[in-house]
């Protein structure tokens, strides 16, 4: 009787975790627009006047931009690494989370955290 050869079938389970994975990324880029997002509305918000508005609403995402375009962007001169990235992360995130609450919107600044969090975790446990 003939033995029966396996027939390669590939893993689903895998196949399923990487899709995890670039979602989780994609996620991570979200949050990344969110931050600057939240930092547009915090300027409007304590603005007062048209012109500080105006200075806030642009200067401050800016500042952010350089930031990140500085030490968090995969193609960074010199991108943080280990604890100096995981504090990069806990203030960037942090900053977005602390504006839309200081933009009157806790409820926006606890879902922008929680989110942070869950997509942080998921990275350290996957190694985004």
């Amino acid at each position: 009787m003939p033995v029966p050869v396996p027939v390669s079938v590939p893993n689903q389970e895998s196949a399923v975790l990487s899709s995890l994975k670039a979602v989780n990324l994609l996620v991570m880029f979200l949050l990344e627009l969110a931050v600057y997002t939240a930092v547009v509305l915090w300027g409007v918000a304590v603005g007062g006047t048209w012109p500080v508005e105006v200075a806030l609403g642009v200067g401050a995402p800016v500042v952010m931009m350089a930031a990140w375009a500085l030490f968090g962007s995969p193609r960074a001169r010199r991108p943080a690494r280990g604890a100096g990235r995981f504090v990069l992360e806990v203030l960037w995130f942090g900053a977005g989370a602390a504006a839309l609450a200081a933009a009157g919107r806790p409820w926006w600044a606890a879902a922008l955290a929680g989110v942070c969090l869950v997509n942080a975790v998921l990275r350290r446990l996957w190694k985004q």
